[in-house]
């Protein structure tokens, strides 16, 4: 379907405004398939982005700064993100004996366990939109989206 007949104008819209509400509503409707995978878990996108990260830090805790680095979606609320996971046992923090202002984060247990479940669920829906393009079409799109972004 055209960008045109989703957002409902006859107008002729030029290429560059063309791409911009293409790009934005496409990444409106991945975000809705990750939402709709997270959901019954009771995670959002963001908290499952932080999960992600800690995961990668392989046991090691990583401060605040170090998440909000790497986060997908940047954004301010770092801190209240990881309360939450907190709140439900998936991450824990650890305060520094020596300088109780410096704070580490590291995923626990359950947080591990969440992920094993989300994972595949993940997968299957990156697959189910990844799908429908060649892999060359796909290494091509990836291409150019980093370009847009360089």
């Amino acid at each position: 379907m055209k960008i045109e007949e989703i957002i409902k104008t006859s107008a002729e819209l030029p290429n560059s405004r063309r791409l911009v509400l293409n790009l934005i509503i496409t990444a409106n409707h991945v975000t809705e398939k990750v939402v709709e995978v997270l959901k019954p878990f009771g995670i959002s996108n963001q908290q499952f982005n932080v999960l992600r990260i800690l995961r990668g830090q392989k046991g090691k805790p990583a401060n605040l700064y170090t998440i909000q680095e790497r986060m997908v979606t940047k954004m301010s609320n770092t801190t209240r993100l990881v309360d939450k996971l907190v709140k439900n046992d998936l991450c824990e923090r650890i305060v520094c004996p020596s300088n109780r202002r410096k704070v580490e984060i590291r995923i626990t247990q359950e947080g591990l366990k969440l992920l094993e479940k989300v994972d595949p669920l993940m997968e299957k829906v990156e697959k189910e939109i990844a799908e429908k393009l060649t892999e060359k079409e796909i290494e091509s799109l990836n291409a150019y989206l980093n370009g847009l972004r360089t």
